[in-house]
């Protein structure tokens, strides 16, 4: 018997090696989007969160890219396990048997599909497990519809007896409510000694890991079933539509959270597209049509109009973003307005009280305290210093061709309307460009430019 008095080992293994023919797609079923990150990556996510030493991911069709959005996720923490050919969930687990089988740990089994599963759902599994002395465990909810699913048979004492898939299930069979989830979690050991019985014994010909806690169970290993309460947990994403409901349901899960948690003010909830990961700080106000992606920070007091999206942004506190502007990888510090119809990307920084106005489009350039550009101009891989006007139609010609270049203009200027700044190039401290001038060479503080190309007009000191 195993000593689960101390703490286990643990290893994760995620099956993600499917076609997913029912989404009806060219792109593997678990890299589709849910809350704007893939499937797998809310799975390997939830799996991190457990300390594991291992998360093995077994990948087959599209693998390269499955590999990738994983890694992107956990990191090193992550390897990965060829399943060659598609021969049921069975052989999936079988592929890890190099990795696992002399592991004295604990083998928590998830699908890449079910992306909705909790941390403290799969604790709870794990410690079901430790205090039972079980080979296996099997998560299991009931469902009043339980269509598809495999079912967990108990005997008449009701303890469990086996899992029978819906396809060879009998019509008596079928009637049961309780279903297997398809995550367990194994001993070591057992699962791959197991797993060298199982034979494929079904309409597909394929070798079930549904078949493995009873081939346990008749070796004498103990097996026992964790009933989860909570069946959207467990829920497979398997077409299109199932997809939208989820992103549905996990939207409407963040800005309850939001609202009810943290203060914020949504003036049609029904209408805002929030990702589960962003945070939004107290007696901000989302106006509808708004989508929030990713990691996305947002201070307290902001005001987010009508058709804004941000994407892996920070905003501090006090920020007003004007309708229909976009803000993507970007820092936006506190009481800066965006807006409306600009454009912040590539690292984008504003700091504090900076003002991007009407058609703006800041590229990889750093605006300073105060300044201004309110006006149809474009700003990339520029510095900009402290309390500068930036007039209409200026824009920093950074590409010569070949290779980008590095606009810096100092603290106090004025930058003329229709100005073109020709990188590289130096705009001295409290100088002004005249409207319409080229602006080719540097400029020396405290003096006035003008021209085509622009010239030196007069010292301002």
């Amino acid at each position: 018997m195993t000593d689960k008095t101390s703490p286990r080992p643990l290893n994760v293994l995620v099956m993600a090696a499917g076609l997913g023919t029912r989404m009806k797609s060219k792109r593997a079923k678990v890299l589709h989007e849910l809350g704007g990150a893939p499937m797998i990556a809310h799975v390997v996510r939830a799996a991190q969160a457990l300390e594991p030493r291992r998360i093995l991911v077994i990948v087959g069709h599209q693998a390269e890219e499955v590999e990738r959005a994983v890694l992107a996720e956990i990191g090193e923490l992550a390897g990965f396990v060829i399943q060659a050919e598609q021969r049921g969930t069975g052989d999936a687990v079988e592929s890890a048997r190099n990795q696992l089988e002399d592991s004295d740990s604990l083998v928590l089994v998830l699908s890449g599909d079910v992306p909705m599963i909790r941390v403290d759902t799969l604790r709870k599994l794990i410690e079901h497990h430790g205090s039972t002395d079980a080979a296996c465990t099997i998560l299991s909810v009931r469902l009043e519809n339980p269509t598809g699913y495999g079912r967990i048979i108990r005997d008449e004492s009701d303890a469990f007896q086996k899992i029978v898939e819906q396809r060879d299930a009998t019509d008596e069979q079928r009637q049961v409510k309780e279903i297997n989830s398809g995550i367990y979690c194994f001993e070591a050991k057992e699962l791959f000694q197991a797993l060298r019985k199982l034979e494929p014994k079904n309409d597909q010909r394929e070798y079930y890991l549904t078949d493995v806690p009873e081939i346990i169970l008749t070796r004498g290993g103990a097996v026992t079933v964790f009933v989860h309460t909570e069946p959207r947990e467990v829920y497979g994403i398997n077409t299109r539509a199932e997809l939208a409901e989820f992103e549905n349901l996990m939207r409407r899960s963040a800005i309850r959270r939001l609202m009810t948690d943290c203060g914020v003010t949504f003036i049609d909830p029904a209408h805002a597209y929030i990702s589960s990961e962003a945070q939004i700080g107290r007696d901000s106000i989302i106006h509808p049509n708004v989508t929030i992606e990713g990691k996305a920070i947002i201070g307290e007091g902001c005001v987010i109009r009508a058709g804004v999206r941000i994407t892996n942004s920070r905003l501090g506190d006090g920020v007003v973003v004007k309708d229909h502007s976009v803000i993507v990888d970007s820092d936006i510090e506190a009481n800066c307005s965006v807006g409306p119809f600009a454009h912040l990307r590539m690292n984008a920084i504003l700091e504090e009280k900076a003002t991007v106005g009407n058609f703006v489009e800041v590229k990889k350039s750093r605006l300073k305290r105060g300044t201004k550009a309110m006006h149809l101009t474009y700003l990339g891989d520029a510095t900009i210093g402290e309390r500068t006007n930036i007039g209409a139609g200026t824009v920093t010609c950074n590409f010569d061709g070949k290779n980008k270049h590095e606009t810096i203009i100092e603290d106090d200027v004025k930058v003329g309307s229709d100005t073109m700044l020709v990188a590289p190039v130096r705009v001295g401290a409290r100088s002004v460009t005249g409207a319409g001038s080229v602006v080719t060479k540097d400029v020396p503080p405290d003096t006035l430019v003008a021209g085509v190309p622009a010239e030196v007009k007069k010292r301002l000191k």
